[in-house]
């Protein structure tokens, strides 16, 4: 999936939450700041115990999760048997772990959180160890019946700048 969509998607989400979400609280609440954390810690314990079952719980059952390889998985059931493949080959030795993680209220209900991670013990196509390297993911959260769950996942490798 290329930069311009994904820039694209998060513009039409913003642009949605503006007009859907008028007159609602625009500010993170400590409770729900605490709760999404905790998703997303919990995601991060469940990647580095090579659970895709517990990992796919985090995510609503229409969530969508793209990989730094761009593979796209969409629903849960299909999350939990792609990482289940992942987690069985190029990822089987694989450790996160978290570096940084902000998160923004676009709504009462939805929430933008960017993670940055730190990925070792991967192989790359060649089945050749990678160096730690560090990851960007973007998460999209909604809340539901008073449950934070991430609804749109998408993960890239952060290079070093060029400038």
């Amino acid at each position: 999936m290329n930069q311009g969509f994904v820039r694209s998607l998060l513009i039409g989400i913003m642009w949605a939450s503006t007009f859907i979400g008028t007159g609602l609280p625009q500010t993170t609440g400590a409770n729900d700041e605490e709760a999404i954390k905790k998703v997303i810690a919990g995601t991060t314990h469940a990647f580095n115990a090579h659970d895709a079952k517990a990992y796919a719980s985090y995510c609503t059952s229409d969530a969508e999760l793209v990989t730094v390889r761009g593979e796209r998985m969409s629903g849960a059931a299909e999350i939990e048997k792609g990482l289940a493949g992942i987690f069985a080959t190029r990822a089987r030795s694989a450790t996160l772990r978290t570096l940084d993680m902000t998160v923004r209220l676009i709504r009462a209900d939805v929430a933008i959180v960017h993670v940055t991670n730190e990925m070792s013990g991967v192989v790359d196509v060649q089945r050749v160890t990678m160096s730690p390297h560090q990851e960007l993911s973007v998460r999209v959260m909604v809340k539901n019946d008073g449950v934070w769950r991430v609804t749109a996942f998408h993960n890239t490798i952060v290079t070093a700048s060029q400038g």
